[in-house]
Order: C-alpha cells, then structure tokens, then sequence
C-alpha cells in the first residue's frame, strides 16, 4: 500500500487501516493495537524503574493517542458523507467522498458517490426541462397573444384564417402540454401497458394517414413482412411510438422526398425501421436527441418546429414494451437519418417504471467534482464537552508541535537525577514559550500579568533549594498558566481552567492527528530516516574520535551529555513524552480555550429580605460572642483564663487556630451568597446589605488578627515550622481579601476580585519565597533557643540548604548539632541553585559531622 493510500494526501486525515476489508476486523485491531501498547509501556516502565506516577499517565496517553488515530481513520468517511449530505441538501450535487476503504464503510461512500452522481444528472434534467419547457412555450404563446392582441386593436380583421393561426398556436401548445403529460405519467410509473392482438400493418397505414394529412409534401413507403404480422402490445402507445418517429422524419426530410417505414418479424422479436431522406444524425448525436427537449442546433436531424419531445416519448414507449431504440448508420449509398426499434412480440404485462437515464457521451465535459470538505475529526469528549468547548476553527500549527516536541527533549535531557537548578528553569522556560506563541490572548493584559508571575514562580527552582515551597511555587505557576491562557474570570472559571488541562490532551487528539498530516517530512519517512541516522552516526563517529584525541573536549562531551545507561534511558524517555505530552496538552489548550466563565447574567435575588439577613445576623452574633471571650481574656488575664479553662495561654491558643481560620474562610463565603442573594432596589435594602456585611467584614478582620495572634503566641512556646509559618501566609492573605471586599463596596459583586484574589495569593506565595522560609524558621528558632533554652535540633538538620548559612553562623556544640550529615556541592551547572552554592560558601572549610556520631545537643527533646 502506498503512503497516500494509507494518509491521504497532505494535510487530509491519516487512515492507516483503510486496506482492511472488514469493519470488525478494524476494531479488533483497534483493541488489541491499544492494550498492547499499554502493556509494552507499562511493563518497559517497570523494568527502567520508571516511577508509577509518571509511568500510568504516558501509558495512558500513548493508548487513547493510538487508540484516536486509529479510530479517526475508521469514521472520517461517515463524517465526510455527513458534510456532503449537508451540502448536497443545499442544492450542491457535485461533492464526492473519498471511496478508497473496502469495508462496509467504502461500501457505503462508493453507493452514496453513485447516489451524488445519479441526483446530478436528475438535477440537471430538471433544470433544463424547466428552461426547455419555458422556452417552447413562449413561442407558441407569443405568436397567439400578437394575434389576439392584433385582433383587439383592428390591425386585422377577425376573420377565419386569423382565428385559424390563433388555433394553430393554441393547438400547439395543447400537444406540448399533452407529450409533458406522458412524459409525467411514464416517469411516475402510471403508464401500465393494456396488451392485446395488434396487426402491424393495420396499425402503420393508420399512422402514415395522419402523417399525410399534415401536408409536409412527404411521400411514405410502408413495407411489413410477413404482410400479417400480428404482435402483442398496447395498441395506443405503440401508435404513439410510431406517430413521434414519423413525425420526426417527415420534419427532416426535404419536400418530395420519401420516408420508409419497413417492419419485420425476427423469431420472438420484431423490429420497426423508420428513414428520412434528410442530412441524417452525426454518432455523436445519436443519445442526445432521445433526450427531452434534445434538439441540437448542430443536428439536422434535431431541426426546428417539433417540441423536442417526441422521440424522448418514444424511448419511454420502447422501454414500456421491454425495447430498445436507436439510430443505425444508413444503408450503403443511401443519406438520412435511420431509427431502428427492437421490441419483443409477447411484452410482459406489467408497469414499468422509467429506467435511469445516463448521462450521454455527447454532453458537455464537467469540471470534476469537488471533494467533500472533512469536518474536524470528533473528539471523544464532543458529546460532553462540545457546548463549550467547541472544536471548529482550530487553526494546524506544526511549530507547536515541534516546540512541544523540543521542550519534552530537553525535559527528558536535563530533568532525571538531577536536583531543582537552572535546567529546571530552562525546561519550564521552554515550555512556558510554547504556550505562550499559542496563545490567542498574549497580549492580552491579564495574560501577560500571568506569564511574568509564571516567570517569578519558575525562577524560584534557581533561588530556593526548599522544595516544598518550590514545588508550591511550580503548582501555582501551572495552574496560572492556564488561567492566563484561557482567561478565566471567575473561582469557577480558575478551577475549570485547571481541569481542563489534562482533558486537552484528548480534546486535541484530532488537531493533533492533522497537524502531523500537515508536516513537511510526511510522506518522505525513508529519506528522513536516511538522513537522521547518517547525521546521528556522523555525531557519534566524529563526535568520539575528538573526544578521545582532546581532553578538554571530553570534559565539555561529559558536561553535556547525560548518562544513556538503558535504566536511565527508559525513564528519560517517560520524561520526554511527559513533558511534551503536557506541554502539547497546555498549547492546544491555549490555541483552543474553552469558554470556562458562564455568560453573566442577573443574580436572581431573594423575595423577602429576611430571607438572608437573618442568616447573616446570626453569623455576626456568633462572631460578636467570640469578639467578647476574646474580650475576657485580654482583661481578665493568664490567670483568669486557667482558673476558668484549666489551659495555659500556650495551649489555648493552639487549640482554635485551625478552627479561626476556617471561620475566616467561611466567611468569605457566607459573604459572596448574601451578595447575590439580596435584593438592591430600594435604598433601604443597600443600606441593609451593607451594613450587615460590613459589621460581618469588620468582625472577621478581628478574627484574622486574633488568629494571627495565636499563631505567633504558640509558635514562641512551640517553636516555628513550615506548615505554621505557610498558615500564616495563608491566614494573612484571606485578611487581605476581606479588605478588598470591603474596598469594593461589599458583597464581590467587583468584577476584579477573583482575578485579584488569584493574583495576590501568587504574589503572597513569591513573597514567602523571597523571604527563603527556611532560613527564617531557622534564624526564629535559635533566637527562641537562645532566650529560651529549648530546640529541636532534628528538625533544624532537615531543613532544606537555604538554612545552612544560618545554621553555619553557630559555634562549638551547637554548629555541630545544626549541621551533622550535612553536605552540600557536587552539582553540575545543570543543577546550580542559589540556595546550594551559598550553603556550600558557608560550609567551606568546615570539617564534615557524620550524621550517624553521637552528639551531645544541647536543648534538644523539645
């Protein structure tokens, strides 16, 4: 099979199962093609001792991709005949479908081609009968009304052979009406033959009696043998089939000359041969004058004066009886033009329809026709995803493609073994551009706000050696990527976004099938493959020989090239399809986002006011009560709140924290449903609204503060760890939204909030980076070890290398407490990091403490 065969031209849909003959047969394949994939990538992640949670998605990609090409070759030709269908019901007929498959499915594409073609021809017909039939009746009406009209007027008198040219046209149009009639009725299928006994040559005599009485000043010559033929057929159209020919005939034979009628019997059949003595019908001819209205300016034989439908009646006619008819080249030394009809002597008894016309030889050459345009192949998420998500438009991108391609190369390259550093920066860089370039909103203010802070975000795997913040920082940045990109406005419209970043990667399965047919190198695989390998052996030929002969070559070859063991080699082979297929999911997602924000529309209030005003007091009683115990305590002091609750401050503090700042969120909450529920009419609800939402507002901001409080009491008596110090951060920032709230007139009904919420909670999260957390507990946690005694030095040797020029900073025992099993450098330039090289300056020198040395730590246990 060949590579067209098999892909179609370029840019068309690949179908690379269209030379199997059977429909089961492909969906067999299908199945079996896709689970083995599955299980070879499954089972060689395995072996490489590829983690689970990057071997499951690239098997499950590489499946459903395998699975969508497979499939799209399979139903591209039903959804090609649903387009053609469509224009076809508009009036174009001249749309084809690619018939090449030869199961079920070509089947069908090769009988709907011939349905397009006949419905052509049957168009066509129509159109030229129309214009046929308007045509000859113009004449004859034209000539009437000027007679009438003549008469009225008295340019001439209304005499009789003035009323006789008025009937000559009115008769003719009547005999035009009449041979439309039994054109309809045979077309129909309502012309049934009445078969009976009929003496041919009775039945000639009576013909040419009628011809004659036309006066055209023809002669007839009437030969039957044997003289008594007698056939079976229906005696009106048979004389009508005889009539037409005669009448054709006498038109095209010149004045005096002769028209032979001669009929014969041979065996079961018999044959009826009419000749004129005109200048005859060229071969060419010959199919298009049975046609109707088939006169041919060209043709003598065509002539003018008749309807143009008499010898289509006599097709028909022939038809009827099981005949044929046609004209025959004239005898040797004879001119004219010569019909011949074959009918068989015993008829069957039955209606017959009118057979299927063929286009003739003699029409004109049509342009060929146009080829049905192929619909965007459905994904498998059209039926759920469709409304909002459309598909259509989605321009083919090959850059991105190849940019994807790239990004999951270099992913594959730089990220295995090695710890966060500049090639992470580099790889994320990367990969950011491609989404960017696909982007239809980059310049869009919003999505460049969210492409530098993606950048901050990013730069953060170069600043910070703690991964737990930089993987938060990497997690707000993806997810701030797709926000920028699809442009979402709303907290429903941000979570959407998100979700919709793995569905992409199904949802553009079929963009992504046309834009490998739109590439360049499709079809010239061979010569690609020549030319990759020999460029590649060249590289590795040359590339070692230098590398042998120079050592500072060698150094440069080490420092570039990773290690290509074949364990490393499968899992950098998963990073590179993960990393590109992520990439490859985000452009599509930028170059086709969905509409994640409803259309806004008025929030539809509540009837009465009651109905969340007193949900609201309730909540502000609540908080005034808890306004009030916090009242207490500041005036009745540590010993009062012990004799009362038997806590200490410490532990009372600690036990409501988690509650307070799940309050605070709730708020917020409670705050954005009183807003859309309350009515805004009058001006007594306004001040209604805000007021209970302001007090509501005020309340939480004491709430935050005493909540902050607590932290930064308990964390004095307890110690500073990440999670307290990333709940202040988050504590702090829900106050920073109950302000914007109340800057924004209360009730988020400000059309900036949500993006302003997403923003600041970014800018919050760069903000605890900048500070380098770990460093800061550290430094917290031995001013607390220096006022107090107490330490957790444990904890402080598991924190990341940004700590260590704190920790460096210590003297004696303790240096040794803080910095025993540590050790830092080693990195390549891959992996240099901020954090790491000014840990290795402060370490520089020291003499390395094995973790596993018994130490005497002072304030340790706490």
């Amino acid at each position: 099979m060949s590579d067209q065969s098999a892909w179609g031209a370029r840019g068309r849909t690949p179908q690379p199962l269209v030379g199997v003959r059977s429909i089961k047969v492909k969906l067999g394949l299908l199945v079996a093609a896709s689970a083995t994939v599955a299980a070879l990538v499954a089972a060689l992640g395995r072996s490489g001792g590829v983690p689970t949670w990057l071997t499951l998605p690239v098997t499950i990609g590489l499946a459903l991709a395998l699975t969508q090409l497979l499939a799209v070759g399979m139903t591209s030709p039903l959804r090609q005949m649903t387009a053609a269908a469509r224009r076809m019901a508009t009036g174009d007929y001249d749309v084809r479908v690619p018939d090449t498959a030869r199961d079920e499915v070509g089947e069908l594409a090769r009988a709907f081609n011939t349905m397009a073609r006949d419905l052509a021809g049957v168009d066509r017909q129509r159109r030229e009968l129309v214009a046929n039939v308007s045509h000859e009746l113009r004449t004859p009406l034209a000539g009437l009304r000027a007679v009438l009209e003549n008469v009225v007027d008295g340019v001439v008198p209304d005499d009789r052979a003035v009323l006789a040219t008025a009937l000559a046209q009115a008769e003719r149009m009547s005999g035009l009406v009449e041979d439309l009639l039994d054109l309809a009725r045979v077309d129909a299928g309502k012309a049934p033959l009445a078969p009976r006994a009929v003496p041919i040559a009775a039945l000639l005599a009576d013909a040419v009696a009628e011809a004659e009485a036309l006066g055209r000043g023809v002669r007839y010559d009437v030969q039957v043998a044997p003289p008594e033929l007698v056939v079976t057929a229906d005696p009106a159209r048979l004389h009508q089939l005889v009539a037409n020919l005669l009448d054709n005939a006498s038109r095209h034979s010149p004045a005096g000359g002769t028209v032979e009628v001669h009929a014969a019997a041979t065996g079961e059949r018999y044959r009826i041969d009419v000749r004129d003595s005109g200048p005859g019908v060229p071969p060419a001819d010959r199919e298009r004058v049975f046609e109707p209205f088939g006169t041919l300016a060209a043709s003598a034989a065509a002539g003018t004066g008749g309807t143009g439908l008499g010898l289509a009646i006599a097709r028909w006619v022939t038809d009827l009886h099981g005949g044929t008819i046609g004209f025959l080249d004239p005898a040797d030394g004879t001119s004219g033009a010569r019909v011949r009809v074959d009918l068989p002597r015993e008829p069957a008894a039955r209606p017959a329809a009118a057979p299927t016309q063929e286009v003739p030889v003699s029409a004109p050459i049509a342009p060929p026709p146009l080829p049905a345009p192929v619909p965007p192949p459905p994904s498998v998420t059209d039926d759920l995803l469709g409304g909002f998500w459309p598909e259509r438009g989605v321009p083919v991108r090959p850059g991105l493609l190849l940019g994807a391609l790239g990004a999951g190369l270099l992913g594959g390259l730089v990220l295995p073994e090695r710890a966060l550093g500049i090639g992470t920066f580099l790889v994320l860089l990367a990969a950011g551009s491609v989404v960017l370039a696909a982007s239809r909103a980059r310049r869009d203010p919003f999505t460049l706000a969210c492409t530098g802070l993606c950048v901050l975000l990013a730069a953060t795997a170069v600043v910070r050696d703690a991964e737990w913040v930089v993987v938060l920082c990497l997690f707000a940045g993806a997810g701030l990527c797709v926000i920028g990109v699809t442009r979402g406005r709303s907290l429903g419209g941000f979570v959407l976004s998100g979700l919709m970043w793995p569905v992409a990667g199904l949802r553009g399965m079929p963009w992504l099938g046309r834009t490998v047919a739109a590439l360049p190198v499709v079809g010239h695989g061979a010569a690609l493959l020549r030319t990759l390998v020999w460029s590649v052996l060249g590289l590795v030929v040359f590339g070692a020989l230098f590398a042998s002969a120079d050592a500072l070559v060698a150094e440069w070859v080490d420092a570039l090239l990773p290690d290509l063991t074949v364990d490393t080699f499968v899992l950098r082979a998963f990073v590179t399809v993960a990393v590109g297929g992520t990439v490859l999911a985000a452009a599509y997602l930028a170059l086709n986002p969905p509409r994640v924000d409803r259309d806004p529309t008025a929030a539809r209030s509540v009837a009465r006011r009651y109905e969340w005003l007193a949900p609201v007091l309730v909540v502000v009683g609540v908080f005034a009560v808890f306004l009030v115990a916090q009242a207490a305590v500041v005036f009745g002091g540590h010993a009062y709140l012990r004799r009362t609750t038997g806590l200490t401050y410490a532990e009372y503090v600690h036990e409501g924290f988690a509650q307070l700042t799940v309050a605070t969120a709730l708020t917020l909450l409670v705050i954005a449903v009183a807003a859309r529920k309350a009515a805004r009419e009058t001006a007594a609800d306004r001040l209604w609204l805000r007021a209970a939402l302001g007090a509501l507002c005020a309340e939480t901001l004491v709430v935050v503060a005493s909540a902050l409080y607590r932290m930064d009491v308990y964390q004095d008596a307890y110690g500073f760890t990440r999670l307290r110090l990333l709940v202040d951060v988050f504590e702090g920032w829900l106050g920073v939204l109950v302000l914007a709230v109340l800057v924004s007139g209360i009730g988020l009904r400000a059309a900036w909030l949500p993006r302003f919420a997403l923003l600041s909670g970014v800018v919050g999260l760069l903000g605890l980076a900048l500070v380098n957390p770990d460093a800061w507990i550290a430094r917290h946690n031995l001013e607390r070890y220096a006022e107090t005694g107490r330490v957790d030095w444990f904890y402080l040797r598991d924190l990341s290398e940004d700590a260590v020029p704190v920790l460096a900073g210590l003297d004696g025992q303790d240096r040794v407490c803080a910095l025993a099993g540590r050790e830092v450098g080693g990195d390549d330039w891959l992996e240099w990091n901020l954090g790491r090289a000014c840990a290795a300056d402060a370490l520089e020198g020291s003499e390395r403490v094995p973790l596993g040395e018994t130490v005497a730590c002072a304030g340790s246990g706490d």
